[in-house]
């Protein structure tokens, strides 16, 4: 029968890699009760367990999975569990035009607002109750807005081929930083197998990000997360896909910087037509004509990965 294993971390990594300890090892189907910090190393209690840099809860030991596998993980519940987080206080220039970037606003903003000898960081309130955010300590109060809540996970992956040990930081085809916004509460989200066991790893919680992670980060926060595994044996995907009630989703994952959006999009769109006619009945030309007709793109990440969604309801009762 398939276990629940609740458990809370007290090591956390900032590789994707296969030599670190187990946190748990859990069979297909089973279900994990776990937490993560924040970006910068913090929990629900504001305790700095680790340094910054998006630490990873796992790594979580996937029985029977073997390299040439792919792995579902439905992810059950992404609850926020605190009431505050933080951002930059100005978009990433690399947005900007270089015009415009010559004449921006100082990234000086109010010292210790959130980690001492900072002046570059931006505080939100969370209320729970509510589940809205709203920044704190504006530099004007007429201009606060407050946003309805939509906490997701930016990291989530699995150890790369070889001897590969990527840092949180960049994603990949092993999945890691994708920071895409349609990885919340009901998604399933779907990664190669590179490694024995697969070494899963979750992390990097956002109360609310925007298409494309422009200032450089969501609204950071500790999460309470919970999610069951799916083995698919014989199963190979080139890449991250996700599923939700609504679309399937291929994701162009790659580092940010390392080729352009472009790129990314090639990568979406090809694995989109491979997976319509692999796993949903499509012809080749059905398939490149329904990407045509009803296909969504996503900027994931500025200067990095995009995504292509194909709603549900178009394809013709396959799932």
């Amino acid at each position: 029968m398939p276990q629940t294993h609740e458990i809370v971390a007290t090591e956390y990594y900032r590789t994707f890699a296969k030599f670190h300890p187990v946190l748990a090892t859990i069979q297909p189907g089973d279900s994990v009760v776990t937490k993560t910090l924040d970006s910068g190393g913090q929990d629900l209690h504001d305790e700095h367990l680790h340094e910054p840099g998006n630490p990873l809860t796992g790594p979580f030991y996937i029985e029977g999975a073997e390299p040439g596998d792919s792995i579902s993980v439905r992810l059950d519940k992404v609850r926020l569990n605190r009431n505050w987080g933080y951002t930059s206080v100005r978009l990433g220039l690399v947005s900007l035009t270089p015009d415009h970037v010559a004449n921006v606003f100082s990234n000086d903003y109010k010292m210790d607002l959130v980690r001492k000898d900072r002046s570059d960081m931006l505080p939100w309130d969370i209320d729970l109750g509510r589940n809205v955010v709203s920044p704190r300590h504006p530099e004007s109060p007429s201009q606060v807005r407050e946003f309805p809540a939509q906490p997701m996970l930016g990291c989530i992956g699995v150890a790369p081929e070889g001897e590969f040990t990527p840092t949180s930081g960049p994603s990949g085809p092993y999945g890691g930083n994708i920071d895409y916004n349609m990885i919340r509460e009901g998604a399933v989200v779907h990664l190669p197998v590179c490694q024995p066991g697969a070494f899963l790893y979750v992390g990097d919680g956002h109360a609310l990000q925007g298409d494309g992670e422009p200032l450089g980060n969501g609204i950071e926060t500790s999460m309470d997360v919970e999610f069951s595994v799916t083995l698919n044996k014989g199963k190979t995907i080139a890449g991250p896909r996700v599923e939700t009630d609504e679309f399937i989703i291929s994701v162009g994952s790659q580092p940010e910087f390392a080729s352009s959006l472009n790129r990314g999009l090639q990568l979406a769109t090809t694995d989109m037509v491979q997976w319509l006619a692999a796993d949903h009945g499509f012809e080749d030309w059905a398939a490149h004509t329904l990407v045509g007709m009803v296909g969504q793109y996503d900027v994931v990440t500025v200067a990095g990965s995009m995504a292509l969604r194909v709603p549900r309801e178009h394809l013709g009762g396959q799932g």
